[in-house]
């Protein structure tokens, strides 16, 4: 019998090893990555049916990765391992396509069960966070918009400053000069009209491009 092919991303070396023994006796774990990035560029190879990943990486937040994911990979399943308890970080993720919200705190008692509901296009979030879910829903039911004046390349220029990377550190890790980056950094901070590095930072967080 074949089994279940599950993909883990997250950055945490420790829990990474700790998910793969909780979860091999029941699928096949056929990698794992860490960062947003890697995560792209292998998932595509490797044809995982469920990825476990964390919203907090480098490079490319797991909620980035998930929207482009799902557009390459439509029928893939997503679920969102993480420590972040904000209800409408958990309501973006299940409108980005997501078909399972967890904590880490959780994950012993949880994770096979998530796995096993969506492989039958069925959706799981920790109870905890489900309830303030429904209120923020309530609240804010249209989806959140994102950055909408920034393009993709944009996006993670912006996630790759905000994480205090320099200019040629942010030209290596996108394969551009460092002249192209500080042309997109320039653009950005003329569109959205800010003035500082702060600044900027700040609009990655709220906006969802860094994710704390």
């Amino acid at each position: 019998m074949t089994l279940p092919r599950v993909m883990l991303a997250d950055d945490h070396t420790i829990l990474v090893e700790a998910f793969r023994k909780l979860l091999e006796p029941h699928f096949e774990i056929v990698g794992s990555v860490a960062d947003g990035r890697a995560l792209l560029e292998t998932a595509a190879q490797l044809k995982p049916d469920v990825i476990v990943v964390d919203i907090s990486m480098p490079l490319m937040n797991g909620l980035e990765a998930a929207s482009r994911l799902k557009e390459l990979m439509p029928t893939v399943k997503l679920i969102f391992l993480t420590m972040n308890e904000d209800p409408d970080l958990a309501v973006e993720a299940m409108q980005r396509g997501a078909s399972g919200y967890l904590l880490k705190s959780s994950a012993a008692s949880e994770l096979i069960r998530a796995i096993q509901m969506a492989l039958k296009a069925r959706s799981y979030v920790t109870p905890q966070i489900a309830r303030g879910m429904q209120k923020a829903f309530i609240n804010n039911p249209r989806p959140r918009v994102r950055a909408k004046a920034l393009t993709p390349r944009q996006r993670e220029v912006v996630q790759l400053l905000a994480e205090g990377k320099s200019m040629k550190e942010v030209a290596d890790v996108l394969h551009v000069t460092p002249r192209t980056v500080a042309f997109h950094k320039y653009r950005i901070m003329e569109e959205l009209n800010l003035r500082t590095t702060a600044e900027l930072i700040q609009f990655a967080i709220k906006s969802r491009i860094l994710v704390p």
